[in-house]
């Protein structure tokens, strides 16, 4: 039975399969930091949170007349030659510091769902989108769902989300983790990222017209051999992703990218969670492959494609 309890400032949520926090205050959004715990293996995850959300974005390179505030740094070993601009901020994981949320708790699974509206823009724009996140946590299942939506108050050529998913790796010279798997890529040695590179080096993924791959699944192996997976069910939806070391290793992933006019909403809908196998991931993938949103009721939720 999937359950879920209050403590202060921390959202505990229980299923016969694993525990997870979210953290309605500091640093918010998604699943918080290690406490995304399997209890058939007794792992967790590595990162500074799973399904963290950061701010909105643009290709571009800011112009003499952006405000320091407001400019995007980039040609260095964080964010490589990757030119963009922000469109609205602030970073909602850092700076938020609170969101609101509601509860839902309907037969076989939990639901919470937060919100936050960005409150600053560079010019031309202006502040006030609403970013939405729902996460479901099916019973009897080593996943749970999290659905992103961003209503735009902008009317925006080329509008992106950026996020963190499944989240980055935190590890000691890649020690504390066996090896990752971009299935538009493939398996890469943790060896790989024991030296810091920029995101544009390697494993950049951008999103091109024609070659929108069958499956987006990222993932990294546990020294048990567990996977911890985030899906991307429609894998149109992604912009941009990278897999670099800095640190750690960052997987930062990009959705949207499509134009966008004031009152519009774009999302996406991922599956996070352990997994056995490769195998697995893409079984898992290809049962809910195509899905856009999700509708969440008491009695019960629902993928639409």
């Amino acid at each position: 039975m999937a359950t879920v309890r209050q403590e202060e400032k921390l959202i505990r949520i229980e299923t016969d399969c694993y525990q997870a926090t979210i953290q309605t205050e500091g640093y918010v959004s998604g699943i918080s930091a290690g406490s995304f715990i399997d209890k058939r293996t007794g792992v967790s995850d590595l990162s500074f949170g799973l399904c963290i959300t950061d701010f909105l974005l643009e290709p571009g390179i800011d112009d003499e007349e952006t405000s320091a505030d407001f400019c995007y740094n980039w040609g260095d070993v964080i964010h490589g030659d990757i030119p963009k601009r922000y469109v609205e901020l602030p970073q909602i994981c850092t700076q938020a510091r609170k969101l609101p949320y509601k509860i839902l708790e309907g037969k076989d699974f939990v639901a919470v769902k937060q919100w936050f509206n960005w409150s600053s823009a560079r010019s031309p724009y202006k502040g006030g989108s609403l970013w939405e996140q729902w996460l479901v946590f099916p019973n009897s299942v080593r996943w749970f769902l999290a659905y992103d939506k961003v209503t735009s108050v902008n009317t925006v050529d080329n509008l992106i989300l950026r996020m963190d998913m499944p989240g980055h790796i935190k590890h000691q010279k890649g020690k504390d983790f066996d090896q990752i798997y971009l299935s538009y890529y493939d398996c890469i040695s943790s060896k790989a990222f024991i030296e810091d590179f920029p995101p544009d080096t390697s494993y950049l993924y951008q999103r091109q017209k024609d070659k929108i791959p069958k499956r987006y699944i990222r993932a990294y192996q546990l020294p048990n051999g567990t996977w911890l997976a985030g899906m991307a069910l429609d894998p149109s939806i992604v912009y941009e992703a990278w897999c670099h070391q800095r640190g750690y290793v960052c997987m930062i992933q990009e959705i949207g990218g499509t134009s966008i006019r004031a009152g519009e909403s774009f999302g996406a809908v991922h599956i996070v969670g352990f997994f056995e196998s490769i195998a697995e991931m893409k079984n898992i993938f290809d049962t809910y492959q195509g899905a856009k949103t999700i509708q969440v009721e008491t009695d019960g939720w629902a993928l639409e494609n």
